[in-house]
């Protein structure tokens, strides 16, 4: 199976969440925030990024997906091809992920349904009477 595209992922967040792409600076037109609609906290940001500023052999711009998830999956994550620290975002609960087809699209989605539920609202719980 290959990577993902931004647009698969457009799509496969449109399907799931009903999230459309978000551009939200002039100075960075294709930067795409995805954020829930319930509570608008971002749970993934699409960026075209220079390849020297990840620290990537090469020449031109990649596109990456900055996503949330747990500090111990971070580390794991880390040490496989295609995932890199976040660029823009909290590097202890963020990771960046290149869609230059590196990672498959079904850990992909995964990733992403993890993202989003890492960003929903926790529910205080009842003060217990005595």
């Amino acid at each position: 199976m290959k990577g993902a595209t931004r647009f698969d992922i457009f799509e496969y967040v449109a399907d799931q969440y009903g999230t459309q792409p978000e551009y939200l600076w002039a100075s960075d037109p294709n930067y795409a925030v995805l954020h829930r609609t319930d509570n608008r906290k971002w749970y993934g940001i699409i960026m075209d990024v220079s390849r020297k500023k990840l620290g990537l052999n090469g020449e031109g711009i990649i596109d990456i997906l900055d996503i949330k998830c747990d500090p111990f999956g971070r580390e794991i994550l880390l040490q496989q091809p295609g995932f890199l620290p976040c660029y823009h975002l909290n590097k202890t609960h963020w990771i960046g992920v290149l869609l230059d087809g590196t990672v498959e699209k079904e850990l992909l989605y995964q990733l992403l349904d993890e993202s989003y539920l890492l960003t929903e609202t926790k529910s205080k719980s009842p003060k217990h009477s005595k």
